[in-house]
């Protein structure tokens, strides 16, 4: 009997070791080594702090700064512990109802504007930990931070387009502005 199970406990071992630690380990030196800021998280870092990263979402409520994408997460916003999206159907009068919410929010914030309020800022994506908006998103916002930070609308604009990533390869998504860098940009602007 010993003869049988044998070979199988120790291959069940080896490959146990091989499969979770010595492979992990080699993924995550070469990620290290190849891509240091990528597999520490992408963290944004001002005076020696980590104050985000560029790959989850902040929650901006200040009507000084551009918001981004609403948050699906639980219990707080872009809670990156329980990413998932709300999995709210186009009917469902939840979602309904949160959309019509979100743009009372951003109607109260600047009473003036009058534009079509672009999908993404009443939206929640996928993983409710998106940190980017697209253009249209950004220019909606522009005349309210403009105002509100006491800068010029052309200045504001140009932060948006200065801050403006393109499609991946010039192939692959769509224009994104990630609201972060956008917002740390104007904080230096208004300076």
């Amino acid at each position: 009997m010993t003869s049988i199970f044998r070979p199988a406990l120790v291959l069940f071992a080896l490959l146990s070791a091989l499969t979770g630690l010595v492979y992990p380990l080699v993924v995550t030196g070469a990620a290290q080594a190849v891509f240091p800021s990528q597999a520490a998280g992408s963290p944004v870092v001002r005076d020696g702090h980590a104050i985000g990263s560029t790959l989850i979402g902040q929650n901006f409520s200040d009507p000084g700064h551009f918001w981004g994408r609403p948050s699906a997460t639980a219990p707080m916003p872009y809670n990156a512990a329980a990413s998932g999206g709300s999995n709210l159907g186009p009917s469902n009068p939840a979602l309904v109802d949160a959309v019509k919410g979100r743009i009372e929010a951003l109607r109260a914030a600047d009473p003036g504007n009058t534009a079509p309020v672009p999908a993404d800022l009443v939206t929640a994506s996928a993983s409710g930990l998106d940190p980017h908006i697209s253009p249209a998103a950004a220019r909606y916002q522009a005349a309210r931070v403009a105002r509100l930070r006491k800068l010029p609308r052309d200045r504001v604009e140009q932060l948006i387009d200065d801050h403006t990533e393109g499609a991946f390869l010039g192939l692959l998504g769509e224009p994104r502005v990630n609201v972060l860098a956008l917002n740390l940009a104007l904080d230096q602007a208004a300076r």
